[in-house]
């Protein structure tokens, strides 16, 4: 049990077992199996057409599943409507009733439960002062900013108190200095109240900015799942490794593998890798390397054994400043480009000169090319 401003609501432990959704031939979330802890900030992951917004609405009651069961609290909830859930929920579109003010917005939900009116407004009075409303009660939405329209989007979906919230991309319409101002509270929010966010977006910014773990969704299926410094440092697939960080990939074949590095071809040079899990001698892999992993240096800078370092070299085209990093655009041989991410502060390194791209071997990501 978790105790809210004097209220006790039950345990909000989500747990979905084996649940399957389709639309006709296609299969939008196949198989889903998830638990969820009750303090935890869960982010759903991947790009348009994955499924993570379809899972979301499963566990709100808007869909129903074909096959599988949706616990919260220990309770089979697969066949409850939305309010037998006890769950909250926040959408990309606010869905504000124009002609209704703050307070009777936020209010709706307890209006349709029948609550007495002291009722309502002492949950009133707490979630305007939980998300820092006060004074804003009697205001319409076309005079609120963007981001105290999303204040009032989160107190309405709150103030009943949900065993847990879930987000479906609340923070696709804000500028992006608003958004980065609202991730920080979100995640505030969170912590103050200790119920599961459920939080769908496709931006890997805001899921590793706030969530505590991060499911990457693909084709309907969970990819990967885990601790966000686990799915940046160690994706489990191509996909994640490009779709989670700015990452360089390099493409080649397999030419010796020695315990865990393996010895890559690349252009008609070797590069050392992480041993790419199901490939051998002779086979094509893909290997991923992070941009804030490189380092850049003067051409005029002797090579180091290639036990220590992997290096390339290459011209460098372009420097595109970014505040307190700069990326470093670095034509390689093999007609492509290295971004590198270091702060711009480099000395000897000139637009239109050669220069060397150096990293640690074995570092990044290496795994078997991929069918189609």
């Amino acid at each position: 049990m978790v105790l809210l401003a004097g209220v006790t609501v039950p345990s909000a432990t989500l747990a979905l077992k084996s649940v399957t959704r389709r639309f006709g031939p296609v299969t939008a979330v196949d198989r889903i199996d998830l638990a969820i802890k009750q303090d935890e900030f869960f982010a759903l992951l991947g790009p348009s057409g994955s499924g993570k917004t379809t899972l979301l609405r499963i566990v709100a009651g808007l869909e129903r599943p074909d096959e599988g069961q949706v616990e919260i609290a220990g309770r089979d909830v697969t066949d409850l409507p939305p309010y037998g859930r006890h769950v909250g929920m926040v959408f990309q579109n606010f869905l504000l009733f124009p002609h209704k003010t703050v307070a009777e917005n936020i209010v709706f939900p307890l209006r349709m439960q029948n609550l007495p009116k002291a009722r309502r407004d002492e949950q009133l009075a707490w979630v305007m002062g939980l998300l820092r409303l006060q004074g804003l009660e009697a205001r319409y939405p076309n005079e609120l900013s963007g981001g105290q329209q999303q204040r009032v989007a989160l107190a309405r979906g709150l103030i009943s108190r949900p065993a847990l919230l879930l987000l479906d991309e609340p923070l696709a319409n804000l500028d992006r200095e608003l958004r980065s101002e609202m991730e920080v509270e979100i995640r505030r929010y969170q912590k103050e109240l200790g119920i599961p966010f459920i939080y769908v977006t496709h931006n890997q910014e805001e899921a590793l900015t706030m969530s505590d773990r991060i499911a990457v969704m693909r084709n309907g299926r969970f990819e990967q799942i885990g601790a966000k410094t686990e799915i940046y440092t160690n994706p489990a697939s191509a996909f994640v490794a490009t779709f989670v960080g700015h990452a360089n990939r390099l493409e080649g074949r397999i030419a010796e593998i020695d315990g865990a590095l393996a010895r890559m071809a690349w252009n008609g040079q070797p590069l050392l890798v992480p041993r790419p899990a199901g490939a051998g001698v002779g086979d094509k892999v893909r290997y991923f390397i992070k941009h804030e992993d490189l380092e850049i240096l003067p051409a005029a800078v002797n090579g180091v054994s290639a036990n220590d370092v992997n290096e390339i070299r290459g011209l460098l085209r372009d420097i595109i400043f970014k505040g307190q990093t700069a990326n470093y655009i670095v034509a390689v041989p093999d007609g492509g480009d290295l971004v590198v991410s270091d702060t711009p502060r480099t000395v000897g390194v000139h637009p239109n000169q050669p220069v060397i791209v150096r990293w640690p071997a074995g570092a990044g990501a290496c795994f078997a090319d991929e069918a189609p």
